[in-house]
């Protein structure tokens, strides 16, 4: 690869043989003996792959030895989006393709469960065993395809269980954190109508024992549907009974995530069995080139979609690391202490983490053996440059540091790693296979290089939603990605493409908060407003400073005669901590004068955002919009002198 002058430094780079050893070099030599495509270098592999689709995936899906009937290409039918139609014959299950692997390395280890009290591990035998016996009881209990079973778990090897449990009978997939409040957890679950609530006793986190009883219990109790509450701390104990999977539509319902609530109650987001199998196939085992002989860890809580990850690793061959507890307790580089354990070759963890660590003063590769580490994907917000140059310095020299951008959306990375290109200091490798990514500038053309632009997908993707829950005639699926083009899927980022094709991420383009590397919306800190009678209104925005630097504030209007005092404040903390989480509590709360508002009531949180960004007030706030437009005047002196306190220039 020809370098750029003036190009960032390069933090990795593979060889020649790495290149010829990887999965990806697998994939193309199958493309040269099936379609007689020579792919050269990765921006060749990356542009045959979204101008001919039903060729590429139907090669992964050949490459990956996916099972199932039907299975037969091209992979596309029907190109349209959104309702692009994959293999309309085929029939298979999840379960089934990730449980494959029991068949040929029974033996093997499958997933190792870390605790903060020690250690379990399940060989890929046992795991098949533990899920055909939940998926016999769930049976004895009524559930039957179609149906939801939902979980409240934390991150442990009985979560994976029952969500492959529930898949092999064809029911759908729903699991929430019990680190969120009943109200957030029923808010999510209670469209879905769940039939039966799974749940575990507790974990430890801090070394303190969580008692997850009383809430999963609760939680049961509030679902009208829900007819059975059980609880999977023994899944031994359950009577064994023959592996045994339905067969089903290629885009059949696997599992209902949730975007991020900004808008109100959290979407549920429905992905198919095929979908979430190809993407897998294609993001874990060709952009990671993970399989047999890797082990993955990430300690994401299941509530985000990284916790996804781990299933869809077990789907490559790969054996995961589960861990509920404290990734900064008691030192802020457990993580890595955490890696070392259990031989991890690769770390999913959130940019936010690293910087954390980095903070801390501590060196991982100095206590720790990392030897085994190739790679770590850095994803939730912005890598900033100094954390990239730590990593390198401070945790190993010559590992993978690949910074991802996906969504909740896909269940998967738009724009990633790959194990053919260099890294460049700031820069996202590139679009991941598959992934047809434009920039579109604010005109409708394709930005140029450097040029600050959304990120649309002008085609299809196997991982797209098969729909939103409740959602029947795809009127809110439209206005999520369609809306403003419906010729293409916007996602609400902003990036820009380097002439050395690499790309970098500039932040969300719409309202979504991103807290500790997780997304986060802003309907449950609304939400806790209300119960406060001290205050009117309010508005959340997430801010995206220099280097890599982020800022949560709440601006809040008060009833009259009422003062923001040490008390107020600290009660409108306890207030979003139990609505929701401790990662919705803010940097900062202050008071302002008035809230601005739509006619219809919506707070203009995009808007406001886009000012503390440096935008110009008069482009970025449409006050013929607002009720009371004279409310904006406040938060431009705000964002004036913001701006000035952290260098952030007029755009």
């Amino acid at each position: 690869m020809t370098e750029t002058s003036g190009a960032p430094e390069v933090t990795w780079a593979p060889t020649e043989e790495s290149i010829r050893n990887t999965q990806l070099w697998a994939l193309r030599e199958l493309a040269l003996e099936r379609h007689g495509v020579l792919l050269d270098d990765y921006p060749a592999f990356w542009r045959w792959s979204v101008e001919e689709p039903g060729e590429f995936w139907d090669l992964v899906r050949e490459h990956a030895g996916l099972i199932g009937d039907g299975l037969v290409g091209p992979a596309l039918s029907e190109r349209r989006m959104p309702g692009a139609v994959w293999y309309p014959e085929a029939r298979l299950n999840y379960a089934e393709n990730v449980l494959r692997h029991a068949d040929t390395r029974p033996d093997e280890v499958a997933i190792v469960g870390l605790s903060e009290d020690g250690r379990i591990e399940w060989t890929w035998a046992g795991l098949r065993d533990r899920v055909a016996a939940l998926a016999a009881r769930l049976r004895g209990l009524g559930v039957k395809q179609g149906d939801v079973v939902a979980g409240v778990f934390p991150n442990i090897p009985e979560a994976i269980a029952a969500m492959l449990a529930a898949a092999s009978l064809g029911a759908i997939w729903s699991v929430c954190s019990p680190d969120f409040a009943k109200p957030a957890i029923v808010d999510r679950l209670a469209p879905l109508e769940p039939r039966v609530l799974l749940g575990f006793s507790g974990y430890t986190f801090k070394g303190r024992a969580v008692d997850s009883r009383p809430l999963v219990d609760s939680v049961g109790s509030a679902l009208p549907t829900v007819t059975d509450v059980v609880y999977l701390d023994d899944l031994d104990a359950l009577p064994p009974a023959p592996a045994d999977y339905r067969r089903l539509p290629f885009d059949h319902p696997l599992w209902v995530l949730f975007s991020s609530g900004t808008t109100g109650t959290p979407k549920g987001i429905v992905h198919g069995h095929g979908g979430m199998l190809l993407e897998s196939a294609k993001g874990i085992g060709l952009q990671f080139d993970l399989g047999p002989g890797d082990r993955y860890f990430t300690a994401a809580n299941t509530s985000w979609m990284v916790w996804n990850t781990l299933p869809n690793t077990l789907s490559v061959g790969a054996s995961v690391v589960t861990f509920p507890g404290a990734s900064v307790w008691p030192d802020a580089d457990r993580q890595f202490a955490l890696v070392a354990e259990t031989q991890a070759t690769m770390l999913a963890t959130g940019a936010a983490y690293l910087a954390l660590v980095e903070k801390s003063g501590l060196r991982p590769g100095d206590r720790y053996d990392l030897s085994c580490l190739d790679t770590i994907m850095s994803t939730g917000s912005v890598l900033a440059p100094s954390t990239w140059r730590w990593v390198h310095a401070a945790v190993k020299a010559d590992v993978h540091l690949s910074s991802d951008s996906g969504g909740t959306d896909i269940c998967s990375g738009f724009i990633g790693g790959n194990p053919w290109q260099r890294v460049h200091l700031g820069e996202l490798q590139g679009p991941t296979l598959g992934t047809p990514v434009q920039v579109r500038a604010e005109d409708g053309r394709e930005a140029a290089d450097d040029e600050v632009g959304e990120l649309v997908l002008t085609g299809p993707m196997p991982s797209m939603p098969v729909r939103f829950w409740g959602d029947e005639d795809g009127a809110k699926y439209h206005a999520a990605y369609f809306e403003a083009d419906p010729s293409v899927w916007t996602h609400g980022d902003w990036i820009s493409r380097t002439p050395r094709g690499g790309v970098v991420v500039h932040g969300r383009s719409d309202a979504t908060l991103n807290r500790d590397g997780v997304r986060l919306g802003s309907a449950e800190i609304y939400a806790a407003l209300q119960t406060l009678d001290e205050v009117r209104n309010g508005v959340v925005l997430g801010i995206e400073m220099p280097g890599g630097r982020y800022w949560m504030p709440l601006f809040v209007e008060l009833a009259d005669g009422v003062e923001l005092s040490d008390d107020l404040a600290a009660r409108i903390r306890t207030a979003i901590r139990s609505r929701a989480t401790a990662r919705h509590v803010p940097d900062a709360i202050e008071a302002a004068p008035g809230i601005p508002v739509t006619y219809s009531g919506k707070r203009i949180e995009v808007p406001l955002k886009k000012v503390f960004l440096g935008y110009d007030q008069a482009k970025a706030v449409n006050r013929g919009s607002l009720q009371n437009p004279g409310t904006v005047d406040w938060f431009v002196q705000r964002a004036r002198v913001f701006n000035e306190q952290n260098g952030i220039e007029a755009k």
